[in-house]
């Protein structure tokens, strides 16, 4: 979570320098091009799905932990793990991490509030959902 959060920082920030003339084939090999906010919104969208329900009620999160799946009192809280497994995103480590695992909040508020034109109206000025967030969404922070 914390390479996959600093990665989706620069790439929003390398958008406000290269604009939408600048596109990446993504996913590697799919021959779908996207710019740079694309692709950071892209990488956001796969770390929310961790801890989305998918198509049959599982959250990738939880993998093998039948408990957090299905028990009604248990499947409605999200644990924040220390890592994740690559290919199934189940939660690895410790269990009680809100630290960087927290940042995913911060990613999916950011793409919520900020469209690509209004990213670009900011131009290589920082984009903080903290200090700037006011700024770019018009909406001040609580």
């Amino acid at each position: 979570m914390p390479v996959n959060t600093l990665l989706v920082r620069a790439l929003i920030n390398l958008y406000q320098f290269y604009g939408d003339d600048f596109a990446v084939e993504c996913p590697t090999g799919s021959g779908r091009y996207m710019n740079l906010f694309e692709v950071a919104e892209e990488i956001t969208r796969r770390l929310k799905q961790i801890f989305l329900r998918d198509g049959k009620g599982n959250r990738p999160v939880y993998g093998g932990m039948s408990k957090f799946q299905t028990d009604p009192y248990w499947r409605d809280y999200i644990l924040f793990h220390e890592y994740f497994n690559g290919d199934n995103g189940a939660g690895l480590g410790a269990s009680h991490q809100t630290g960087w695992t927290g940042t995913i909040a911060l990613l999916i508020d950011i793409f919520a509030r900020v469209s690509q034109s209004r990213a670009l109206e900011f131009g290589k000025k920082r984009i903080s959902p903290i200090k700037r967030q006011d700024e770019m969404t018009g909406v001040k922070a609580a």
